[in-house]
């Protein structure tokens, strides 16, 4: 592989926090009270207005009077805060993961899309021929045997990374990659580097750039030792994956997977692919295929749940995806073995989640989340949602999505122009939010640090005293909100075809 430096400059992105739930549940109660609750395809007046109402967000048009990054001021929270990137008609809003509030609102050009860039605290928008650093604003710094928090404002910054067709954002073991789908060039980046930009001036986020053998709308995941993942195909069709060292040599490939789309991690180097038939998977040292077993039987999404081996899927019988998919798939790894659960009701590619325990979520057509248990294929739970609604033809077009953070399920409602938020182990809508934007795509980042990030220089008296001011009692609540999914979740690459 060869190494590309990228010339970057920066505006400003918003910053979220991650309360515990007692905390998350209080501020809920006091932004639902004024009544606003309720209850891919190919290729939140009143009482609540100051933590749920959208505030008239700031002109991005006036360049002389944007943010500097500098001049944001760091302030130190009492553990982590999550932010919610919400992508709209012309736009990108920046949420607090507690509150809903809209702590920045930015314009972008054309359809947006938005991924978590993997290091808990920034975004890629995926903005024309280019992604596009968006800073969410939250994040820890390691010292010693704990971690210290910080929040600032948002900041949508004008570092970019070109190519033709920008695609997916995974990552994997502290290494995000970007994929372009218009010449297969694949862009890795140390994910514990990207707070060392500076985005007030130019800056350049160094990756390393390979590239797969002929242009696909594909996927590849980049490994600590250099060596990568990457799916096979060209224009007219897409047939499977390889593995290949640090040097670029192949180590393993399998074209026996069709229609290959999909990618995500499993434990202990595990990497799973869909098929039109079936599901690819790399257990670190091989491939082995599990067969659907029908002519045609499309799981072109897959999510994850960190130490499990049964992937969750989206399960289609019609090639032409005219006929709705009510049934998911339930791929064991471990037994090598596919099983369908039917929901009752419709969903589509962006209805798929993984809970805190490993719970399949699927928020359908009928307006319910559904719980299902993924070893035995049981429906556990539910909860009504929304009313009614129906897929739109087109997949940019917005339709419900659902994104997990921890033991919180952040929910849109497009019909409502609302995100609403979901406590899974309550199964209760704590929070509830209007917006005067319509949500479409929605990704979320919890404000840790990920592996490998530089320790923190601060004074341990100074900083212990600042948490006892503010009041916080995370440990004492007893929720851990462990990181859904580690690194891996398929919350950052789940996708469409096009």
């Amino acid at each position: 592989m060869n190494t590309k430096s990228l010339t970057l400059s920066s505006r400003a992105l918003p910053s979220l926090a991650l309360p515990s739930l007692l905390l998350v549940s209080t501020l809920a109660l006091t932004s639902c009270a004024d009544g606003s609750n309720s209850a891919d395809p190919e290729s939140m007046e009143g009482a609540a207005a100051e933590s749920s109402a959208a505030p008239e967000a700031a002109s991005t048009e006036d360049a002389e009077s944007a943010v500097e990054p500098s001049d944001r001021e760091t302030h130190e929270a009492g553990g982590p805060s999550p932010r919610v990137a919400v992508t709209y008609d012309g736009g990108v809003a920046v949420l607090d993961g507690a509150t809903l509030e809209v702590l920045s609102e930015d314009e972008a050009e054309g359809f947006v899309r938005v991924n978590p860039a993997g290091d808990g605290r920034h975004f890629f928008l995926t903005e024309g021929e280019s992604f596009r650093l968006l800073d969410g604003g939250t994040w820890a710094e390691p010292h010693g045997d704990h971690d210290h928090f910080y929040t600032t404002d948002p900041l949508l910054s004008d570092v970019t990374v070109g190519g033709p067709a920008p695609g997916h954002v995974v990552s994997h073991d502290g290494i995000g990659t970007l994929f372009f789908d218009g010449n297969g060039e694949i862009h890795s980046y140390d994910l514990a580097e990207l707070s060392d930009l500076d985005l007030g001036a130019e800056s350049e986020l160094e990756t390393e750039v390979a590239a797969t053998e002929e242009a696909h709308h594909g996927v590849a995941a980049v490994f600590p030792d250099g060596g990568r993942f990457e799916t096979l195909g060209n224009e007219d069709a897409r047939t499977g994956a390889r593995v290949l060292d640090a040097d670029g040599e192949e180590l393993a490939r399998n074209e026996d997977c069709p229609g290959v789309h999909g990618e995500a991690a499993g434990p202990e180097g595990m990497i799973a692919v869909g098929c039109e038939d079936g599901v690819l998977i790399w257990d670190g040292e091989e491939f082995s295929k599990i067969d659907a077993g029908e002519d045609f039987a499309r799981t072109g999404n897959l999510f994850p749940a960190e130490d499990s081996r049964v992937f969750l899927g989206d399960y289609s019988l019609v090639a032409d995806g005219e006929e709705p998919m009510t049934e998911v798939a339930l791929v064991d790894a471990a037994s090598e073995e596919i099983s369908t659960v039917e929901i009752g009701a419709a969903y589509n590619f962006r209805s798929l989640a993984r809970g805190p325990e490993g719970e399949a979520l699927v928020l359908a057509e009928d307006g319910v989340l559904h719980v299902i248990d993924p070893d035995t294929g049981e429906h556990t739970d539910e909860l009504e949602i929304m009313d009614e609604w129906t897929e739109p033809e087109e997949w940019q077009e917005a339709r419900p999505a659902i994104r997990v953070l921890d033991d919180i399920a952040y929910i849109t409602e497009p019909d409502a122009q609302s995100v609403h938020m979901v406590d899974l182990t309550t199964m209760e809508i704590i929070n509830s939010a209007e917006f005067e934007f319509t949500p479409n795509e929605i990704a979320a980042v919890d404000g840790r640090a990920v592996e490998g990030a530089e320790e923190s220089g601060h004074d341990h008296a100074e900083s212990d005293s600042d948490h006892a001011e503010e009041g916080h009692e995370d440990a004492e609540e007893g929720h851990d909100h462990a990181e859904e999914g580690a690194e891996h979740s398929a919350d950052e690459h789940e996708d469409h075809d096009h």
